[in-house]
């Protein structure tokens, strides 16, 4: 008795200290001012571990180890104080007080750790513990009882009245152990009836998390003979949609196991939830790194460095020289796709026009790999959300995350747009221009009075492919028809808008490009391992991997030099197509174009957009529109950014000496054609 009255002396003096006093006042006032009395009435204390252990370490043990019974504890010395200070009248026993511990952190030792690879075996205490996962699931917002109010059928009982039995939510605990038929009165002993009137409802939701590895088995990683399993968290009351499908945070909870019938399930309450980033791979700007080496010695050159990345990139799929407008393009994409803490989506949307699919699909893999986070979408999987039943008895609607929300940040792809149908198509289209997927929950299946449309923002970049031989064959479509239009095949050109940026792969020497690709996989299959095309410039997967996730952290902004182009050639574009061939440019070629930009500019490893990034996206953009609806007045040759062969330094020489002339044509035709581009465009 000594003991625990020493404990919650210890409370009161933290609660002083923290100010936990004061805001227990301030969240009695709005109980004040309803005259409907309650069953019970629900404070939130944050208790920091490490400040209780400093007042009490018995009492910091107590927390730590035995949440529940610090519960208590908390519960008494609120109670007191309502009752001394007068704060609630109507509160008139102690079990009308509902305490919630929220914890700010744990210790950092295995013993509060819940590694979601290992999932753990046996009954455990009942600490707290933290993780760390993706949200792969959850389900709507319901109902649950947070506290009932249980009268004696014995009517000379003193329980017959006043708020002696008082249910509780416990965590972990199911809805009949907070309300049922067959409680008894712990005085007489007669059964206990419930006042319906004075049950106190809270909202709850489930969410299933997953390790973020588990990610492996639908990415180009190499998969781990582990297998992973979800666990299930119960959000309560404030913590209700905290969380959202695809993200990753960081959860304090309390485990529990519950009987269900015959079989016990495992489960976590949530305490507290916050979002969480894992750990980034080491800068690339130090060290020996040869990204770094390579950013100083082409210091002096305004397009080396990006275009040495891109020539070099995936080696190991098709030899150098071969697809590099693609391999550029992947690479922006990667440093380009991602959200920020404003919500802000930044993404390149890429589809890949080709005759040799599996070459592409290859250089995607491979860059799928260099991602933070990629999916490659199965066929006989869900692309966006599908739904099913929730299996812990709340009855409602599961939303399981398909492909695309699993790839929230990351690269989703989507492989040869050939295998799918209309409808998938038109699906995938309208994804792509909302970056929304709608959920359609019919409420007379999941126990609900009406129907429901859930949206979820998507927030990843879409990689595809098309076949442009089988397309125009199955269209019979001839070779002879207008640009544009001949090579895209089975893609409606609603769908190539959508993907924003095209990119066709020529075959760029024909039979001899063939030959050296053919050469290129034998020698791959008769020494594997062996460096096929030794340069002085070497980088390995891991460099890669080092470059993207360096230039995904960095901050772009737009030079005036660079918004007054892309303004420039928006508005010159805009004017001519839409005079000669009827296409409107819309507000996504600006987004497209800034986007282009702002990744050639991080792939260069600098925080400020120059003129010479807004040529690339020029370039890279009129390729674009022009595959998807033909020529205009700026005409540059159809793979613009990379002119001529990059197998020697005199290579790179005529290719920069191509893009200043190229920088010319664009800054004439924005002179020519744009409206008032003379008063920010300077004639050279």
């Amino acid at each position: 008795m000594v003991d625990i009255l020493s404990l919650k002396e210890s409370v009161l003096v933290y609660l002083d200290r923290s100010g936990g006093l004061q805001k227990l006042t301030e969240d009695c006032r709005p109980f004040n001012g309803s005259h409907q009395i309650e069953a019970v009435y629900r404070f939130c204390v944050t208790v920091n571990p490490s400040d209780v252990i400093e007042v009490d370490p018995v009492l910091g043990e107590r927390v730590l180890c035995d949440p529940l019974g610090a519960t208590a504890l908390f519960q008494s010395v609120c109670f007191l104080a309502i009752k001394t200070l007068s704060l609630v009248e109507k509160i008139h026993t102690q079990s009308q007080v509902n305490v919630i511990l929220k914890l700010t952190h744990l210790p950092p030792f295995p013993e509060y750790t819940l590694d979601l690879c290992g999932f753990p075996r046996g009954r455990g205490p009942m600490r707290p513990v933290s993780m760390e996962g993706l949200v792969i699931a959850m389900t709507r917002v319901t109902k649950y009882t947070q506290g009932a109010r249980f009268l004696c059928v014995n009517d000379e009982c003193p329980c017959s009245t006043g708020f002696h039995h008082i249910r509780v939510h416990a965590p972990g605990a199911t809805e009949s152990a907070t309300v049922r038929n067959n409680f008894s009165c712990t005085i007489c002993s007669s059964p206990l009836t419930e006042d319906v009137k004075f049950r106190v409802l809270g909202d709850k939701q489930l969410v299933e998390l997953i390790h973020l590895k588990a990610l492996d088995a639908l990415s180009a990683h190499q998969q781990s003979p582990l297998r992973y399993q979800s666990v299930t968290l119960f959000l309560r009351d404030e913590l209700c949609n905290s969380m959202r499908i695809g993200r990753l945070y960081r959860v304090l909870g309390i485990p529990a196991h519950v009987q269900q019938g015959s079989g016990i399930t495992w489960s976590v309450e949530a305490n507290g939830v916050q979002p969480w980033e894992p750990e980034h791979p080491r800068e690339v700007v130090g060290g020996g790194s040869g990204f770094w080496k390579l950013s100083k010695a082409t210091a002096g050159f305004r397009w080396r460095f990006s275009a040495i990345a891109a020539h070099r990139f995936a080696l190991d799929v098709a030899p150098p020289g071969l697809h590099n407008t693609l391999k550029l393009s992947l690479l922006l994409s990667l440093v380009q796709n991602g959200v920020d803490a404003r919500e802000t989506i930044h993404n390149l949307d890429l589809l890949a026009v080709t005759t040799d699919t599996l070459v592409l699909d290859r250089l995607m893999t491979y860059g799928l790999s260099l991602a933070g986070r990629g999916v490659r979408h199965q066929a006989s999987g869900e692309m966006f959300a599908s739904l099913a039943r929730d299996e812990h008895g709340a009855g409602t609607a599961n939303i399981h995350a398909g492909s695309a929300l699993l790839a929230t940040g990351g690269i989703c792809m989507l492989g040869d747009l050939g295998c799918y149908k209309k409808d998938r198509l038109d699906a995938i289209q309208s994804v792509l221009e909302s970056c929304t997927v709608s959920v359609f929950v019919p409420g007379k299946k999941y126990g609900e009075d009406a129907d429901q449309q859930l949206n979820f923002p998507v927030h990843c970049s879409f990689w595809a492919l098309t076949d442009s031989t089988e397309a125009s064959r199955r269209s019979g479509r001839a070779d002879g028809a207008v640009l544009g239009t001949a090579e895209m095949g089975p893609v409606p050109v609603q769908l190539a808008d959508a993907f924003g940026l095209v990119i066709q792969c020529r075959d760029v020497g024909g039979e001899q490009a063939l030959l050296a690709q053919t050469i290129h996989t034998l020698q791959q299959a008769v020494q594997p391992g062996k460096p096929l095309y030794p340069s002085y410039w070497e980088f390995s997967t891991q460099d890669y991997k080092e470059l993207v996730a360096h230039a995904r952290r960095l901050k772009a902004e737009l030079s005036p030099g660079a918004e007054k182009m892309i303004h420039g050639y928006y508005m010159a574009s805009r004017r001519v197509r839409t005079q000669s061939q009827v296409v409107k440019m819309s507000v996504a070629s600006v987004k497209l174009l800034i986007s282009l930009a702002e990744a050639h500019c991080k792939l260069c490893l600098r925080t400020q957009v120059l003129e010479e990034d807004a040529v690339i996206a020029v370039l890279l953009c009129e390729n674009s529109v022009t595959l998807k609806h033909g020529a205009s007045a700026l005409v540059i040759p159809p793979d613009a950014v990379f002119p001529c062969d990059l197998g020697s330094v005199d290579g790179y020489q005529r290719r920069d000496e191509t893009l200043d002339e190229l920088h010319q044509n664009i800054l004439r035709f924005i002179y020519s054609y744009a409206p008032g581009a003379d008063s920010y465009i300077t004639e050279e």
